[in-house]
């Protein structure tokens, strides 16, 4: 089957495949081709193990929906799609995301949960500017690449179940990102960095089921946060009294407590300035002092020198 826009219908292709009549029976494992369309039914379905190349030549196309197949990999030709605002490939095998999905600058939403990635492309966030939710949960990501940080139009962030062992030092600059769900990456994530308290418009966090042991000192900044899920956690800061007040009293405690540091490498600052002035003018006073004393002492010497002779007697001079 050719792969064209007029198979498609208003540029939307949904590739899980329309379940089958109820005379198919099992399911049609090996079947490839694609039965397009935009809804289901009730019975037996197809499932993709690839996707043809000729895909590519989908240009108009806008949505398209891989999710709850067999696919182990996508064909780069994907890249082609340049109009394509949402793709999801949830419920796969894949292990990777080609590099070429980079060129769908137009992608405005992509879910790639549920499958066996162990890594984003690295220049994910430097092409897909426009991309507003990253879905990609239940996988086995360690890192997020540093060009994350530059997605700002990024609204929700969903990384759970991974095996996450930190965010990007810069994750801070998702000035708009509003939903970021990082529980239950277990023993990997234990810390998170000071530049999450710049997520000035994160309204929901789910840190559950992690390994942290205190939350940045930032953390009171996070003015709009709403929502804050921290069970299963081995929290030393906030304490467990506060934790159980809620989200209000977290921040409450964590501003107090981002303020008290403040105050203190202020105080600190101001004794080190004062040190350093007092120094200064002992070793000025000091190296007068020396001069002073080293003055005097040449004269003392000077007389001391000069006391055990006889000043010469001229008069007795002329007598003799």
């Amino acid at each position: 089957m050719e792969w064209t826009n007029s198979n498609v219908g208003r540029n939307v292709l949904r590739a899980e495949f329309e379940e089958a009549k109820e005379s198919w029976g099992a399911l049609a494992i090996d079947s490839l081709m694609p039965v397009p369309s935009s809804y289901c039914t009730r019975n037996t379905f197809l499932v993709w193990k690839a996707i043809p190349d000729s895909i590519g030549g989908l240009e108009n196309l806008e949505e398209l929906n891989l999710a709850s197949n067999l696919l182990g990999v996508l064909p780069d030709s994907i890249g082609l799609l340049h109009n394509l605002k949402i793709l999801d490939v949830s419920g796969n095998k894949l292990v990777a995301l080609p590099d070429s999905i980079c060129q769908c600058r137009s992608l405005v939403e992509l879910d790639a949960s549920f499958n066996r990635l162990a890594y984003l492309p690295t220049n994910i966030g430097y092409e897909l500017v426009h991309l507003r939710r990253l879905l990609i949960p239940l996988n086995k990501i360690r890192s997020l690449p540093t060009s994350i940080c530059e997605m700002r139009s990024l609204h929700v962030l969903d990384v759970h179940f991974n095996e996450l062992r930190g965010l990007p030092l810069s994750i801070g600059r998702l000035t708009n990102l509003e939903v970021l769900n990082l529980s239950s990456n277990f023993s990997d994530l234990t810390e998170l960095p000071d530049s999450i308290g710049e997520l000035t418009n994160l309204k929901e966090l789910d840190l559950s089921n992690n390994q942290i042991h205190a939350l940045p000192d930032t953390f009171g900044r996070l003015d709009n946060l709403t929502k804050l899920n921290l069970e299963e956690n081995p929290l030393v800061i906030p304490p467990k009294e506060v934790v159980s007040e809620g989200v209000e009293a977290i921040k409450v405690f964590m501003a107090k407590r981002w303020l008290d540091i403040l105050v203190e490498e202020e105080r600190q600052s101001m004794l080190e300035v004062k040190e350093h002035t007092q120094t200064g003018w002992l070793t000025r006073s000091t190296s007068w002092l020396n001069n002073f004393v080293s003055g005097v002492s040449g004269s003392v010497s000077g007389y001391v020198g000069n006391a055990g002779k006889s000043p010469a007697d001229s008069f007795l001079n002329q007598q003799l």
